[in-house]
């Protein structure tokens, strides 16, 4: 359903608001609705209907647009010439509605010829037109003066006939000396008024009061209404009357007559005499609920004064003041429900009706539209309508209290010419009231049947060479339909036969369906004809239907048998293929002909006349099968040829000659090594190419792998430059683990500084410390006097080649600086006792094939442990695998992916793929079980079984082209190893050499033919078929199927011998794999060129600055100065240094101290050394070395 809602402003009053419901049901077109205020001048504009329904005026006209009100009055007219809703006559909303709102009223516009119903509703807008009024004009009150202050006298309310802010907002009472006034709103909508006594009367200072109650509403403009109160002042008065019960509750039907008593309203009072009789009566309600009730003065009983309706309200709500003489008085409520009888029969009416209806009338066609009212409500108010059974009509409810009679089935006039269709009305009271209603229907006539040929197919003989005009036979139709419609004339289909129309052939007369020869037949041309003859009704429009005639042409004996299979060709090589295994009776093949003549000269019989190897073939003689007569051997030749003569039995007899060729061989190869000689070629071509193409792929490895290397060192080297030589962290100085102190004191100042020269290109590479020419250690002698000493150490601590860096836990053993010691570990597995009972198990569900680190669960979360359990527990992973596929994190509580999990490898075929393995606590001993179940990811494509590629393969499959459509050719057969729906496979044909020749099912593979093979489809036939999963991405495999559409060898090798196309293939497959390998290679030969000529570039170089012969001549930096004032140092000291574990392999640079201090020796110091500050570093130029601490 689909809503439109259009607004539009007229005047200051005037609002349109429309609502457009589109409905399935095509008698229910939409709904609008209008507002507009009350009191309108006749003429008035409503609304456009016609442009707001989306009709224009020459419809409204056509169909005979219309108003259907549901009352007596009509408010609303529609002027069809213009499309607009006007006023017709004038709308009091009080009159109309009362105090409901929103006020409103509804009709329906109907037009006919297509029957369209549009419900359109009207809300009257209320205007300040009333103004408040009370009962009376003059209320007069008789008060004691002995009532206390805070006493209450209720007071009637005004009444204003409008509503919303039109209605009564406010009461005023003037003057406010001795009263003030208190409003109260009731659930009903009313309002309860009470006057409440401020200060104390005094009758002997005034004996009477004079006041003003003054009520306003909210209109515009304002109106108001008064009432004067005259309170008369007594003399004492002790007590005031006392209701029996606050609130007062009674129930009465709606169809209660007048004078039923409601309920009895009770008051006592405590005083004597006159002050003591009490009386009662109904104060300050709505005017409607005192003209429905009445109460007795005397008594208090509530009796009904009035006709009630549950429809128009339901519940009253009255105020009862109860009085005695001396004014004292006192009110209570009284709650009246009214019950709802089911009083009121539905009422059925007719809004729009076809007398007739056309028997071809689809089914959902608009019959009639009714209109079912109950005056009832709730239950009783809902109405379901039906229609008699076992008639082609249904009821449907299209708007509320409207339903559509439409056609549900196929009328048939023959059959049923007309219905009298009952509509019942039943509503759900208790008991039901219902209400009947019958129309009658007639159903006229169409030209529904055609005509009906005695015979769908006829069957006729002629002779050839019949004379033109001869008469074969007539056909003969009926007509079901009466008079012209019932007329039938025939006519002859016009098709071709041999590029001809076959008016030429035949000729069938219009008026009694009789078939005439147009012409003489000829047996060899035309052996039978098929003609359609059209039998029509003169119906408008007229129906026909056909029939079919077979017309056999009869032949006379003048034709030689004729050869069908084998078919003789030119390039014939090889027609039949005999496995040399071939027992005795094997069929070879067989000879097939056909002799045009029928009867006995069509009889055929066949003869071997030659043979190559005649004790080898025989041939039947009746049928034509030539079979072996003896075992074949491998001494037999491969070709083998044998002619076979055909006669009929005619007088005399003609007969015709066939050459059979035939190979003994196992595969077909042979048969192609014999007559071609391809194999050898094309294994070649396939080797080349492999070999070709796996040297290409080394290569390019392995100069793919060189770049990679280079450029992982330069980066590794850089990387390393920028952490030593611009780091901001302070430099810690290491201690290998073979440290020995030769001064024996145990300590060493940690943060002396080294000044060292370094090569010009040390910035480039890593920072390595350089060994010491002899195995010799710097130590310092206490007692020298600026000199020092050298001692044999008995070993370098990086002696060996390539020993490898040790890894150790450190532990401390002590503090203040002490080294400590190291202590090596190797952790235990204890086996665990499987007979513990589990003290948990959690299970977990991943994808194969997650990375190495991907987090699967949070055991410790899952498991209810904390962090602080798993590492004094020694929590660790048991499994029974053989690898370890998980790993457990203790400092975060974590499972983690610590192997490749490939669920194929783990699992197979098994579905589902688990594996399990328990989590074990010590301390106590805890055993938690957890199970990881791999879920299956799409990551193996499928796999061809069937057919096998293979290298040498030329003809897979071969298609005789007599198959029929539908025909299988062969069967792709694919596996995947993947489970679930990603092992569903699916089959299409990718490429086709003819897509119309060929189909491959979806699900099964099977590759069928989907036409008739003709003589024109080419015989090598090559078809890609694609095999894809169903996985997300899906995978797929593709297989070349080779199809040859032949019905013998010869034409198969004829077409397949030609490889003149693959070989230019191969060629120029070779020419670019060739030069891909020569590109490849030589820039692979280049880059190790370059690479082993640095190489022996910077070792020549260190050569010559470390090797050298000639003597060792020291350079001092310019600004260099002896700080001892010596001048000299000896210049043979080795230094043995702290290296990493590969500078054995590169070029020797030393690193620049970290800050600019220079060692100096204190000669008067005893084992200890000081340090001062230079001037200037040797090497603070800008272009100086790495510097290093």
């Amino acid at each position: 359903m689909v809503y439109m809602w259009i607004t539009a402003r007229r005047g200051p009053w005037q609002a349109l608001v429309v609502t457009l419901c589109l409905f399935e049901l095509s008698s229910v077109t939409g709904q609008a609705r209008y507002s507009v205020p009350e009191e309108q001048a006749e003429g008035s504009f409503v609304g456009n209907i016609a442009r707001d329904l989306g009709l224009d005026v020459a419809r409204l006209i056509s169909g005979k647009a219309r108003v259907i009100t549901k009352g007596s009055r009509q408010y609303v007219d529609l002027n069809r010439d213009k499309g607009t809703l006007i006023i017709k006559e004038r709308i009091d909303r009080e009159e109309l509605c009362g105090k409901t709102t929103p006020c409103s009223f509804s009709f329906e516009v109907i037009l006919e010829n297509p029957i369209q119903l549009y419900r359109v509703t009207v809300e009257v807008i209320d205007i300040n037109d009333n103004s408040p009024s009370f009962p009376k004009d003059d209320i007069h009150l008789k008060i004691a003066e002995s009532v206390a202050p805070g006493t209450r006298f209720s007071l009637e309310s005004a009444d204003d006939p409008d509503v919303g802010i039109n209605d009564i907002q406010k009461y005023t009472l003037k003057p406010s000396d001795h009263f003030k006034l208190e409003v109260q709103n009731q659930p009903d909508g009313g309002r309860f008024i009470e006057m409440v006594l401020q200060n104390p009367l005094d009758r002997e200072k005034e004996e009477t009061h004079t006041l003003v109650l003054l009520a306003s509403d909210g209109g515009e403009p304002h109106r108001s209404g008064t009432v004067r109160i005259h309170i008369t002042v007594l003399d004492a008065n002790d007590n005031a009357p006392v209701c029996s019960q606050p609130v007062y509750k009674a129930d009465v039907k709606e169809n209660s007559p007048e004078g039923t008593v409601v309920t009895t309203v009770s008051a006592n009072d405590a005083d004597k005499g006159v002050n003591g009789e009490v009386t009662y009566s109904i104060a300050h309600v709505a005017r409607e609920a005192k003209q429905l009730f009445e109460v007795n003065v005397k008594t208090g009983e509530i009796k009904v004064a009035g006709k009630l309706d549950f429809e128009k309200s339901r519940t009253y709500q009255l105020n009862v003041q109860a009085k005695d003489q001396g004014g004292q008085s006192t009110s209570t409520k009284v709650i009246i429900e009214v019950a709802d009888v089911n009083d009121n029969a539905p009422v059925i009416t007719l809004t729009s009706f076809s007398s007739a209806i056309a028997e071809d009338s689809p089914s959902g066609t608009t019959v009639a539209i009714i209109n079912v009212k109950d005056l009832d409500s709730g239950k009783n108010g809902k109405v379901d309508c039906s229609v008699n059974s076992n008639i082609p009509f249904a009821i449907h409810s299209s708007l509320k209290n409207y339903y559509t009679l439409v056609t549900n089935g196929v009328l048939d006039r023959e059959r049923n010419p007309d219905y009298n269709i009952s509509f019942t009305a039943v509503d759900e009271g208790s008991p039901p009231l219902s209400t009947n209603k019958t129309i009658s229907l007639r159903i006229s006539d169409v030209n529904d049947n055609a005509p009906v040929f005695e015979q769908s197919y006829y069957e006729a003989n002629i002779m050839e060479n019949n004379s033109p005009g001869f008469s074969v036979f007539s056909v003969k139709a009926q007509d079901s339909d009466s008079g012209q419609n019932a007329r039938v004339s025939y006519l002859l289909i016009d098709t071709q036969l041999n590029g001809n129309p076959i008016s030429t052939y035949i000729s069938v007369n219009a008026e009694n369906g009789v078939i005439q020869a147009a012409r003489s037949f000829d047996f060899e041309q035309i052996k039978s004809l098929n003609i359609f003859v059209k039998g029509q009704d003169g119906g408008s429009p007229p129906l026909s239907s056909n029939t079919t005639v077979k017309l056999n042409i009869q032949d006379q004996n003048d034709n030689p048998p004729q050869v069908l299979y084998p078919v003789q060709t030119g390039g014939s090589v090889v027609a039949e293929m005999v496995p040399r295994a071939a027992d005795v009776g094997y069929l070879v093949t067989k000879v097939v002909a056909v002799d045009v003549d029928s009867g006995q000269n069509a009889w055929l019989s066949y003869k071997l006349q030659k043979a190559t190897d005649r004790a080898l073939f025989e041939v039947g003689l009746q049928n034509g099968e030539i079979r072996t007569i003896r075992q074949v051997t491998d001494k037999d030749a491969v070709k083998q040829r044998l002619a076979v003569i055909v006669e009929d039995n005619g007088q005399p007899s003609r007969s015709a000659t066939v050459i059979v060729n035939v190979a003994v061989a196992d595969s077909f190869p042979e048969v192609l090594s014999e007559f071609t000689d391809f194999t050898h070629d094309k294994e070649y071509n396939d080797n080349l190419t492999f070999y070709l193409v796996l040297a290409l792929a080394v290569v390019s490895f392995l100069f793919i792998t060189c770049l990679v290397v280079i450029i992982s060192v330069k980066i590794y080297r850089w990387r390393q430059s920028r952490v030593l030589y611009h780091s901001s962290l302070p430099v810690i100085p290491y201690y290998p683990p073979r440290y020995s102190d030769t001064l024996g004191t145990g300590t060493l100042q940690h943060v002396y500084n080294y000044e060292v020269c370094r090569t010009t290109d040390s910035r480039k590479s890593d920072c390595k410390f350089g060994r010491a020419g002899s195995q010799n250690v710097l130590i310092m002698d206490p007692s020298s006097t600026g000199t020092m000493q050298r001692i044999q150490s008995e070993k370098s601590i990086l002696d060996e080649p390539d020993s490898p860096l040790e890894f150790k836990q450190w532990k401390p053993s002590g503090s203040h600086g002490n080294l400590g010691h190291f202590q090596n570990h190797k952790l235990m597995d204890s086996s665990t006792d499987r007979s513990h009972i589990v003290s948990g198990q959690i299970r977990y569900t991943i994808p194969e094939e997650l990375k190495t680190g991907s987090l699967i669960g949070n055991v410790a979360q899952d498991l209810g442990l904390d962090l602080q359990r798993l590492r004094s527990g020694r929590a660790r992973i048991v499994t029974r695998q053989s690898i370890q596929y998980t790993e457990l994190k203790t400092d975060k509580g974590v499972l983690v992916v610590n192997e490749r999990i490939d669920r194929e490898q783990l699992c197979g075929d098994v579905t589902p793929c688990s594996f399990s393995f328990e989590v074990i606590l010590e301390n106590p001993m805890e055993l938690h079980r957890v199970t990881i179940l791999i879920q299956d990811q799409n990551d193996n494509p499928p796999q061809v079984l069937y057919p096998v590629l293979t290298g040498g393969s030329v003809v897979a499959e071969m298609v005789p082209r007599a198959a029929d459509v539908g025909y299988l050719v062969t069967k792709v057969v694919a596996v995947d190893v993947d489970s679930g729906q990603n092992a569903w496979l699916s089959y299409k044909l990718q490429k086709a050499t003819d897509r119309a020749l060929f189909e491959v099912g979806l699900q099964n593979g099977e590759i069928r033919t989907i036409r008739q093979v003709t003589d024109k489809d080419a015989v090598k036939q090559r078809l890609t078929v694609i095999v894809e999963d169903n996985g997300q991405p899906s995978r797929s495999a593709t297989v070349i199927v080779n199809v040859a559409v032949a019905d013998s060898f010869p034409e198969v090798l004829s077409e397949f011998t030609d490889f003149t196309h693959d070989k230019e293939y191969n060629d120029n497959l070779t020419f670019y794999l060739v030069l891909a390998l020569a590109v490849v290679s030589f820039l692979f030969i280049t880059c190790l060129v370059v690479i082993i000529s640095v190489k022996i570039y910077r070792w020549r170089q260190s050569r010559i600055l470390y090797h050298s012969s000639l003597p060792v001549i020291p350079y001092y930096p310019p600004r260099y100065s002896d700080t001892l004032g010596t001048g000299t140092l000896q210049h043979v000291y080795n230094y043995e240094v702290c290296r990493t574990t590969d500078s054995r392999k590169s070029d020797c640079k030393f690193g620049r101290a970290g800050s600019q201090n220079v060692l100096i020796m204190d000669p008067s110091s005893t084992g200890t050394m000081q340090r001062i500050q230079s001037e200037k570093s040797i090497l603070d130029e800008p272009d100086s070395p790495l510097e290093v601490s």
